[in-house]
């Protein structure tokens, strides 16, 4: 069989938890001693029982406090599991040279989620901001066997390598955003990915290249009133 890891693909798999279940709040996971990943788990969570899961990917030069605030209380008070990953280097590996160690620090990550709860296979999203939203089109496209949502904030770019299945796809980008021009960045994709048969929710706002709560709770609305089939 092809090793397509290099273009991107996790070798991520639905499993039945096999450690304890994390109380609720905030967890530094101590997989990495270098920018390790966070955990926010919301109250009167049942570990057996599917939950709803999002990967919050940050933008350039960002960290998972940076980030984790867009999301974090949609997360408390709506009841899904949100991880939030840190790039090895001050951003992610595609964007700089291509897949690598943060593909491979990503697996490592979402393994150790799935061993201590039961994710919703229906509801399993890559979600982020900037870089982090282009890293969540690239590598949410790229895995769409498990991926089931791609929430993409201001994302510049994607690169899919190894497309796979239909993830439903939720863009929001600002029409004066200066760092990412909607006309090559958000309309450019969203017509790509219309014309290669993805399910689309496509926002544009008026706001620049920044964090937009109204966007992220159309995201959130979307990614929980639309599971897979």
């Amino acid at each position: 069989m092809q090793d397509l890891s290099l273009l991107g693909r996790l070798a991520f798999r639905h499993t039945p938890p096999t450690k304890p279940a994390l109380p609720p709040g905030r967890h530094d996971l101590g997989l990495f001693e270098t920018r390790d990943y966070v955990l926010v788990v919301p109250e009167g969570l049942d570990p057996a029982r599917p939950t709803p899961f999002v990967t919050l990917f940050h933008g350039g030069g960002g960290s998972a406090e940076k980030i984790m605030p867009i999301l974090r209380r949609h997360a408390e008070e709506r009841g899904f599991l949100l991880l939030v990953p840190q790039s090895l280097l001050p951003t992610w590996d595609i964007v700089i040279a291509g897949n690598g160690p943060d593909r491979e620090r990503l697996d490592i990550g979402l393994a150790e989620v799935a061993a201590r709860f039961t994710l919703d296979p229906a509801r399993f999203a890559f979600a982020g901001h900037s870089d982090g939203g282009s890293y969540s089109l690239s590598t949410g496209l790229s895995n769409g066997r498990f991926v089931t949502h791609i929430l993409a904030f201001s994302a510049g770019f994607m690169t899919v390598l190894a497309q796979e299945g239909s993830p439903k796809v939720f863009i929001a980008h600002g029409q004066n955003d200066t760092q990412t021009p909607i006309a090559t960045a958000g309309r450019s994709h969203a017509a790509k990915l219309r014309a290669a048969g993805y399910e689309l929710t496509y926002v544009e706002h008026p706001g620049p290249h920044a964090s937009q709560p109204a966007m992220v709770q159309l995201g959130v609305n979307y990614f929980l009133s639309h599971p897979a089939l």
